[in-house]
């Protein structure tokens, strides 16, 4: 069954929001940096995993910069984080589609 849960890392002033599987590993994740809170992450195991069977590696660095790196391995042991809980699919939603609204912006138009 598919969960959700936020953490925050007080030393990288970071919140992260992860949609995990039933083992625990990331499908999908966002991370907004900074008391602005920057999207920084908004990426997804499926996507990456299309990316990556069309060997198009190209496409997978583009894909990196702009929605940035899902973490590697499980994440078995984020109950024992003290910023750490459990949230609903909407709270999910609304980060997921805040931070890929964001990174989706073409660079130029960031800085112009």
């Amino acid at each position: 069954m598919t969960f959700w849960i936020r953490a925050y890392d007080g030393e990288n002033d970071r919140w992260s929001f992860f949609e995990l599987d039933d083992d625990e590993w990331p499908l999908r994740q966002v991370d907004f940096q900074g008391p602005r809170r920057h999207p920084v992450t908004a990426a997804s195991m499926a996507e990456i995993a299309d990316l990556h069977a069309r060997g198009d590696f190209a496409v997978m660095r583009a894909y990196e910069r702009r929605y940035g790196v899902l973490v590697e391995g499980d994440m078995r042991g984020w109950q024992e984080e003290e910023e750490a809980t459990r949230i609903g699919l909407s709270a999910f939603e609304e980060a997921w589609a805040a931070a890929r609204e964001a990174l989706d912006v073409p660079r130029a138009q960031e800085t112009g």
